[in-house]
């Protein structure tokens, strides 16, 4: 991934039960829009990001470019510590979601196709409702932009390879069809 970018999506105010939000931070890949790192917190602070970008990248994974918006949260001690993982930051304009339409995507598919869905009631639970829907998004779910593939590229199964079976995802909120032998 040396030559390669990829962006962060901070997604504001999940609500879970009682009334507690919950902040998504997201780690996407351009080239195959994959999902490299996700985690969340109530609490989001410069450091917290700035921490979560090292484990999205140990060693040296790291890209060479990071695309951005200007939030608050990407702070100074975020600043510097992608600087000495030796990656160039982007910033996208003020105000201008428009230029960066790969998480702004990815964020609205993630509340259409999963949050709008459920109710969450903590952390933990988030996180696993998240953890199981990237795993669809990554090997199931079909993307216009890569000509209607997934991240993980899955193959085409021939009609002689046998009966169409559902096997259901992401909580039951999404389906995966496949061939299966008798």
């Amino acid at each position: 991934m040396s030559g390669s970018s990829l962006n962060v999506v901070y997604m504001n105010g999940i609500l879970a039960w009682r009334y507690r939000l919950l902040y998504v931070l997201v780690v996407m890949h351009h080239e195959r829009r994959k999902i490299i790192h996700f985690n969340v917190t109530d609490a989001p602070t410069a450091r917290w990001t700035a921490q979560q970008i090292v484990h999205a990248f140990p060693y040296d994974t790291a890209p060479k470019y990071l695309l951005r918006d200007r939030d608050a949260i990407y702070g100074s001690l975020f600043v510097q510590r992608v600087k000495g993982m030796g990656i160039e930051q982007k910033l996208i304009s003020p105000r201008s979601p428009w230029q960066n339409p790969f998480v702004e995507r990815l964020a609205g598919s993630i509340r259409r196709e999963c949050l709008d869905r459920a109710i969450v009631f903590n952390e933990r639970q988030l996180r696993q409702l998240l953890q199981s829907y990237f795993e669809y998004y990554h090997k199931v779910r079909p993307h216009r932009s890569l000509w209607h593939d997934s991240p993980i590229s899955r193959p085409v199964e021939p009609p002689e390879r046998g009966k169409v079976v559902e096997l259901p995802l992401a909580g039951g909120l999404h389906h995966h069809y496949l061939r299966q032998a008798a």
